[in-house]
């Protein structure tokens, strides 16, 4: 019973319904669900609190009435306020004020495009709609800097020295403010450079803009102080974007009560706590439901079974998975609705796949999601006239779900059962399109329940793989936990997503329906501050650093402490201490929670990023952030017990469908007791399906299921064609191949692969034939397939003949233990730092022959050659570029060739001129992280080929190729009928060579013959791309013409021959050089195949590569430009294209690491070409060298400009300069056109203008 005799409500307002735990007066638990939007009511949480107190007083409450707040002790609540504003783009009107020379900064981002296939790259809004540029510039001060600055200016910080370069002109900014209020912007971020270390500037902006009359002003160094400042800038953005919406509706919830103070109400936070009313913000809110239902988890299934546990939260249109292992687990970055947000958040992954995702038939490939049919018109069972069926359908269909224990909220009038009736007769509709189909392909017909049987499975693998990714993608077992099942949905697939896993143990929660709630019931009321450090731990600085920690410690924690007590009474304050620690020269940085002194904080991160990443690294730790979290432990009052005649039998029966067929399944409450399934389990808020295999224990606090026996033997299944299982595959294969990327991300430790994700990595057949390659970089898709195959080739005519027998280095039988390294262009490489590792998979019983290969191919940051970074722009022999690897054992029967390694990385050093790798440790490291990455990749095989046989596994290996030629031969087809079955194009390289291509297309087949006959001979420089890279750009077009979600391998490729003339820039001789080719000509070989087909106009069609450095540091990126128009778009402006998807250091990173100031970042206005459909414009980028440095460009498109198509206009060509002595405001700037490398002194300032892309229509039409 509650002690103020009041009741205590807990709400999780989600998008498709709002959940309501209520403790009553009496002790007695009360729980209620119902509709979020709904046009009989204007609140859903206000509407579902009045219920519940009607029916326990039995006294009627108006509608129309405000609730009596002096019968609530409290309420606790989360809100999809602020996620539904970010989804919908309908937030608050927002300017962004931000540093002088970055106004496009948050539109340009990281530069990569979240789908690599979608031309038209499909990127949400801005959530501002005015950008005020502040002419200020705070820099960082460094010992490696040459530059004069005035030493009157600087200002000394516990975390770094800074010098005001540039200070604030109020006056100015007020001018700019008083102007954004004239048109109607009462909200402003404000995102200055380095606020994190330096806050004074957004602060005196902040206080005249609150003077001025604007209702609200979010600033970065509030927000969340943290350097980064483009996950920051999104963040503040978002921040004032959803936060005047939040004060709104508590205004307008507050409204619905009399006498409601804030004292009363607690929103739920992202991270997991509670927090006052007046505190909550926007940039906290974005997943306070699904961390309800992690706290709800973690205090009811792990509190009592004390095992780690993975949550599964299936909503009505998401689903959310976690881990929990006695401490909450906080991130730091996250996407929401296309926003990225730097702020602690609990680390939850969520995929499109909920209750109301929308079922999907497409060439023989089931679909699930990502669309979702929402809350409103909602499944077709709901008959509120949604027209796509959707899994709630399919669970209906199979008669899983009964209608008669729903809510009578749904038809036309909100006063009905759930509609079985239409879901029949969609379900007819969508069988009579597949059974065509498999007509049409010599397959079987299917009934009905074999298809929504079907969609379910293909559902639950879909929510399996980021299950996989929170577990083995982090080194976790997953058959190790117990899987708790929670949501509205996730009771109906609790036993099969568990099963996929190889979990043995479910627990649904009591109260499963509505966990979310009653996570916030059970939650703590959390502040936390976080200060920025960002000092190097050394001997020297040690005694410092720790004395400045224990100050800051004790400081913060008093002052948590009187905020906490000011606004409740609680159980426990208590304090968790938090350090933000690094590796220095590295991004990779763990939050790691200990008690001072900072030697305990630099024990555990190196504990822990041995455990995350299987190895340490000898370098200096660096001390980035400070953080308390001050949590308020609140009194749980528990229901008081009520004694319940328990009636554990039948209370009917009904036919449900499973695997196994048809089953009499019987439905009983959910009341204590044992049941065997298959069985139905229901209560007021949820369904829980006990499939044939598993046997449910119900107790008071949970519903347990433990797998007996397997009903269905894999081993025995049908081979035939199955589209159900094609799906099913297609989902684990390209698992597989994501769990090795990440692997290979954790384990790396160089730039490139942990940061840029420059690398990629797929699954081969026994033939060497690609099967799946997850989505990472589009220049290695095909190349890699050419790389294996090559191997293969030179083991099958080894033979021992040069070893005799003895084995030695020579010798190339592939053997069980052995890996493989090259990166020559001959055998597959694209080009030289790209190292590609494979390795051969054996099954136990047979060591003669490899049953697939697993590959990935990584960006090293240097090899060798003539300049640092590998990257030179004047190379004329490959053997300039650095070290060369045709093939190479790296590992011998399970030995690594460590001392072999070397000695070839340090080859070059032989030619004139040339050096040998000049980061040795780098390279050694991540070639054992790519090892490694391969390694995962045999596992997570062999246990899916133990799952279903390696006969089975490689039958469905071949059915997806088939399948993906399928797709192509179809949209081959479909360009034959409807455009021309003849198509040609040509462009220029910025040398004159020419790359022509004709594509002839036999309509009746669905084959195309791609021939590049006509195409220039290879030229002296380094522009010549080796045949793998003409095949990583036809295979990544086909997939982005034909549109649609399909399996990538070399089915694609299947219907296609490549012709490529011998000699030409595009299969060039063996000593060719060819670093630039995969940078540089891989982008025009698809500019001309993209207008052959008439896709899209041409992109920047250059990676902009720039490397800088000295004897003592290197630095490497490439930089975006405009994206082609199309039919029906414009062109993405400052965004990678095509062949590339690398992201760019960010600015605040950048200065902090490097001798250099970026002066300038931002669109290249009116770059991009005319049209009815414009082109994507250019970027600007300036980068202010402090010291001595080299230079070194190598770039496209400086010559001859982007095209345009059908009649849209060209885009402007790129441009390199060399402004000299910038810093003293020099106006002498030299063009360094499109390749060169220079020596550069202190002051002077590189220029880089990326192109823009081409037009697409006439602009008048």
């Amino acid at each position: 019973m509650s002690k103020t005799g009041k009741f205590r409500f807990s709400i999780d307002r989600g998008g498709t319904f709002t959940d309501v735990f209520a403790q009553c007066p009496s002790g007695s638990v009360r729980t209620y669900k119902l509709l979020s939007k709904n046009d009989r009511y204007q609140d859903a949480p206000t509407e579902g609190i009045r219920r519940i107190i009607e029916m326990e007083s039995g006294k009627e409450l108006p509608p129309t009435e405000p609730i009596d707040s002096s019968l609530i002790e409290s309420i606790r609540m989360g809100t999809t306020v602020a996620t539904n504003a970010l989804l919908e783009r309908k937030g608050e009107r927002t300017g962004l004020l931000i540093t002088k020379g970055f106004r496009d900064l948050l539109h340009i981002g990281n530069q990569a495009r979240p789908n690599i296939f979608d031309l038209s790259i499909a990127i949400p809004d801005h959530l501002y709609c005015e950008v005020v540029e502040v002419d200020e510039r705070v820099v960082l001060e460094s010992p490696q800097c040459e530059l004069n600055l005035d030493p009157i200016n600087s200002i000394q910080k516990q975390s770094n020295s800074v010098n005001i370069v540039k200070s604030l002109d109020l006056k100015s900014i007020e001018n700019d403010l008083r102007n954004l209020l004239e048109k109607g912007i009462k909200s402003i971020a404000v995102v200055l450079m380095h606020s994190w270390v330096y806050d004074e500037h957004e602060k005196k902006i902040m206080q005249l803009a609150l003077s001025l009359g604007f209702k609200h002003c979010s600033i970065s160094s509030s927000v969340i102080r943290m350097m980064r400042i483009v996950p920051r800038g999104f963040t503040t953005t978002a921040d004032s974007y959803t936060t005047p919406l939040i004060k709104e509706y508590l205004h307008s919830f507050k409204s619905g009560f009399s006498g409601l103070t804030a004292n009363q109400v607690l929103f739920m936070q992202s991270d997991g706590g509670l927090t006052n009313m007046n505190r909550f913000c926007g940039s906290r809110a974005v997943l306070s439901g699904p961390a309800g239902g992690v706290v709800g988890y973690a205090r009811t299934v792990y509190d009592k079974y004390k095992i780690p546990v993975i949550g599964f939260d299936m909503g009505g249109t998401s689903t959310d998975v976690s881990r929990f292992d006695g401490e909450f687990i906080h991130t730091f970055e996250s996407i929401t609705a296309g926003v990225p947000l730097q702020c602690p958040q609990l680390d939850i992954q969520t995929v499109a796949a909920g209750g109301g995702s929308i079922l999907s038939f497409t060439s023989g490939i089931y679909n699930v999601g990502p669309e979702s049919a929402g809350a409103n018109p909602g499944p077709v069972a709901y008959d509120h006239g949604g027209k796509q069926l959707t899994i709630t359908d399919a669970n209906l269909m199979l008669n899983r779900l009964l209608p008669s224990r729903f809510p009578k909220i749904f038809g036309p009038s909100n006063d009905s059962e759930l509609n079985g009736v239409k879901t029949v007769e969609k379900f007819k509709s969508l069988q009579s399109q597949i059974n065509e189909f498999n007509k049409q392909h010599g397959m079987e017909e299917v009934s009905i329940e074999n298809i929504a049987l079907g969609f379910i499975r293909v559902a639950n693998e879909t929510m399996a793989r980021p299950i996989r990714n929170i577990t083995q993608g982090k080194g976790f077992d997953p058959s190790t936990h117990m899987l708790a099942c929670f949501g509205g949905a996730g009771g109906q697939h609790a036993c099969a997503i568990a099963k996929s896993l190889g979990i043995k143990q479910v627990s649904v929660p009591r109260y499963a329906g509505i966990l979310s709630a009653v996570g916030i019931f059970l939650a703590d009321v959390v502040i936390e501050e976080n200060e920025p450090v960002g000092s190097i731990i050394t001997e020297e600085s040690y005694d410092r650093i720790n004395s400045h920690v224990i100050e800051r410690f004790e400081s913060i924690c008093s002052d948590l402490e009187k905020k906490l007590k000011s606004e409740g009474n609680y159980t426990e304050i208590k304090f968790e201490k938090y350090l933000n620690i690094r590796y220095n020269g590295t991004d990779c940085a763990l939050m790691v929670r200990d008690e001072p002194p900072v030697k305990n904080f630099a024990t555990k991160f190196i504990q822990e990023y041995s455990r995350q990443f299987g190895f340490q690294l000898q370098r200096e730790l660096v001390l980035d952030d400070i953080r308390v979290r001050g949590v308020g432990v609140n009194e749980i009052i528990h229901e008081n017990n009520i004694n319940e005649k328990a009636n554990s039998s039948p209370l009917g029966t009904i036919n449900a469908y499973f695997e196994t067929g048809s089953h009499a399944t019987p439905y009983h409450d959910c009341v204590p007791g044992t049941y065997v399934g298959p069985c139905l389990i229901l209560d007021n808020l949820s369904t829980i399906v006990v499939e044939p295999g598993w046997v449910a224990t119900i107790t008071d606090k949970d519903v347990n299921l433990q797998f007996q026996h397997a009903e269905v033997d894999e081993s025995k299944r049908s081979v035939k064609l199955d589209s159900i299982m094609l799906s099913i595959f297609s989902h684990r294969f390209m698992s597989i191949a994501e769990q090795m990327g990440r692997i290979l991300q954790r384990t790396s430790v160089s730039t490139n692969i942990k940061e840029r994700l420059d690398f990629s990595c797929a699954i081969f057949g026994p033939d060497g034939g690609l099967v799946s390659n997850a989505p990472h970089i589009p220049v290695h898709l095909g190349a890699m397939q050419e790389a294996v195959q090559y191997q293969m080739r030179l083991a099958h005519a080894c033979h021992c003949l040069k070893c005799g027998g003895k084995r030695d280095q020579d010798c190339m039988v592939l053997l069980p233990g052995d890996v493989l390294l090259s990166n020559h262009p001959v055998a597959g490489g694209s080009h030289l730092p790209d190292l590609t590792v494979i390795t051969p998979v054996f099954q136990e019983s047979d060591s003669k022959s490899p049953i697939f290969f697993v590959a990935n191919r990584g960006h090293h940051a240097d090899i060798g050659g003539i300049t640092p970074g590998s990257m030179p722009p004047n190379s004329k022999s490959i053997n300039e570029e650095g070290a060369v690897f045709r093939s190479f054992k790296l590992v011998r029967e399970g030995t690594f060739m460590e001392d072999e390694l070397v000695a070839e990385l340090m080859k070059p050093a032989q030619y004139p001129g040339s050096s040998g790798t000049r980061n040795l440790s780098d390279n050694l490291s991540d070639l054992r992280a790519q090892v490694a990455a391969n390694q995962k990749g045999i596992a997570l095989l062999t246990t899916l080929i133990n799952e279903y046989t390696l006969n089975y596994v490689q039958t469905y290996m071949r059915y997806i190729q088939e399948n993906a030629e399928v797709s192509v031969r179809e949209m081959l087809k479909t360009v034959a009928m409807g455009y021309s079955s003849e198509l040609e194009a040509s462009d220029y390289m910025d040398d004159g060579s020419e790359i022509c291509l004709k594509v002839s297309i036999n309509q009746q087949e669905g084959s195309a013959i791609f021939d590049f006959t006509g195409t220039s001979y290879q030229v002296i420089g380094n522009c010549n791309a080796p045949k793998a890279i003409t095949l990583s750009a036809v295979i990544y077009c086909i997939r982005c013409l034909v549109g649609r979600d399909i399996p990538l391998n070399q089915g694609c490729l299947k219907p296609i021959k490549i012709i490529i003339p011998e000699g030409s820039i595009l299969h060039p001789s063996e000593d060719a050089a060819v670093v630039g080719g995969n940078v540089l000509t891989s982008q025009r070989v698809v500019d001309v195949i993209l207008k052959a087909f008439s896709a899209c106009a041409a992109s920047q069609g250059c990676m902009n590569n720039i490397t800088f450095g000295d004897t003592t540091l290197g630095y490497y990126e490439t930089v975006a430009g405009g994206a082609g128009a199309g039919p029906d778009w414009h062109g993405r402006s400052g965004v990678h294209t095509h062949m590339t998807n690398t992201r760019i250091t960010d600015p605040e990173i950048l200065e902090l690491r490097y001798p250099v100031l970026l002066n300038h970042f931002s669109l290249e206005e009116h770059s991009g070409g005319d049209g009815k459909f414009r082109g994507g414009d250019g970027v600007r980028r300036e980068i202010l060298f402090r010291k001595s440095m080299h230079l070194s460009v190598l770039t496209e498109r400086r010559v001859f400009t982007p095209y345009g198509l059908n009649g849209g206009g060209d885009g402007k060509r790129g441009k390199n300069f060399l402004v000299k002595n910038a810093w003293n405001k020099s106006t002498r700037t030299i063009n360094l056109g499109g390749k060169t490398s220079v020596d550069t002194n202190p002051g002077d300032m590189f220029v880089l203008i990326s192109p823009g892309g081409g037009g697409w229509g006439k602009a008048d039409s």
